[in-house]
């Protein structure tokens, strides 16, 4: 519903009405304390341990809400490593030389999922940017090509942010309407896959790890329907994990060794989306 339909259609104030309404209360000891304020206008209150159920609720209502206001059914999620400049940028943080040449020798990474993003956003604009529509962490490196991508196409695309320490800051192709901050890493997860039509993972690290084999996990059990898993640079990722030795040592089933694809080229990662989806 409308908040011009639900507005007409109330019969109590809003919890908005309300805020303003004891706020304007008029300032004496009873009134500045905390025990008076509204419970869902209470920071401290609601930032208390006994609280996080209920804060772990919001994280997953808030993006969802919004994301079905703006009709949003499917996405086609993007990850890879913040560390992974631009080509040509000199934006490398590394404790050496070595590791910094190797971090821009990824570099053609960038350019590979910004062009895997541009081609999922040019598919989006076919349902009006309801479908397929890129997402990423939020961050800089792969994930800031992934954005970039979108825009390319004049695309919208989605950011979902965490808040971290270092490394984190949403990047400036995000549609700013579809930037999202999370606290909890589980809801944010949560939130990459509710709507997932497709996976790229690009090299990255502990998080892009983390990210592909819980979603590996979720399709090899059947919590999730199968859907394309797309491991951009085929050389990393034999170096990193040796997926035949998990078959081999009977942890995982040879059967498994198919739900993902290594690719290294952004039109033929989305060829094979499109001839799963038929599109």
């Amino acid at each position: 519903m409308s908040p011009d339909k639900q507005k007409a259609s109330r019969r109590f104030p809003s919890a908005g009405e309300d805020i303003a309404h004891w706020r304007r209360d008029p300032s004496t000891p009873q009134t500045q304390s905390p025990a008076y304020r509204l419970a869902f206008d209470d920071p401290d209150f609601l930032c208390r341990d006994e609280l996080r159920p209920m804060r772990l609720q919001l994280e997953l209502m808030k993006p969802e809400i919004i994301l079905q206001e703006r009709g949003i059914q499917s996405t086609v999620v993007i990850f890879g490593g913040s560390r992974i400049p631009e080509p040509g940028s000199d934006d490398v943080r590394a404790a050496s030389d070595a590791i910094a040449a190797k971090l821009k020798q990824k570099a053609v990474h960038y350019d590979t999922a910004r062009e895997f993003a541009r081609l999922a956003s040019r598919e989006s604009a076919k349902s009006y940017g309801r479908d397929f529509v890129v997402v990423s962490g939020g961050g800089p490196g792969i994930m800031e090509a992934a954005n970039r991508g979108a825009t390319d196409e004049g695309a919208p695309s989605i950011g979902l942010n965490i808040v971290l320490p270092h490394e984190q800051r949403p990047n400036l192709y995000i549609t700013p309407e579809l930037c999202f901050q999370f606290h909890y890493f589980a809801v944010r997860k949560m939130h990459f896959l509710m709507r997932a039509k497709a996976l790229a993972a690009f090299p990255g690290g502990f998080g892009t790890l983390d990210e592909l084999f819980e979603t590996l996990t979720l399709i090899q059990t059947k919590k999730v329907e199968p859907m394309p898993v797309l491991l951009f640079g085929e050389a990393f990722w034999r170096r990193i994990i040796d997926f035949d030795a998990l078959a081999e040592e009977g942890t995982i089933s040879p059967e498994d060794l198919k739900l993902f694809h290594f690719v290294e080229e952004a039109e033929i990662g989305w060829q094979i989306v499109q001839d799963w989806y038929g599109l």
